[in-house]
């Protein structure tokens, strides 16, 4: 919750979500290449918003990190670090593409 307290912390909640926003982001730019038929990037930019929460969740203290830190820490960088692989690996070795003829 944020309080009025004093600006530092305001900043301090803001700073608390900025990891989260960083994954959000990527995976926003990733489904908007998607969108505009550049479906391999755009699932590239997916899986690696994933890896980027695996990593930031692997590096950062649970209270900087807001709603990416879910489940227990071992089995968040698992999930997100797994399905983050898989959706790379399947973008980059896929040929062709849905309006492919």
């Amino acid at each position: 919750m944020i309080t009025v307290t004093g600006r530092r912390r305001w900043t301090e909640e803001i700073g608390r979500y900025a990891p989260f926003v960083l994954v959000i982001a990527i995976a926003a730019a990733g489904i908007g290449l998607i969108f505009a038929y550049h479906w391999r990037i755009g699932s590239g930019l997916i899986g690696g918003s994933l890896l980027v929460a695996a990593g930031l969740r692997a590096l950062l203290p649970e209270k900087q990190l807001g709603l990416i830190a879910l489940r227990r820490k071992f089995t968040d960088i698992v999930l997100y670090g797994g399905l983050g692989f898989l959706i790379v690996l399947v973008a980059a070795t896929i040929i062709g593409g849905p309006f492919d003829h």
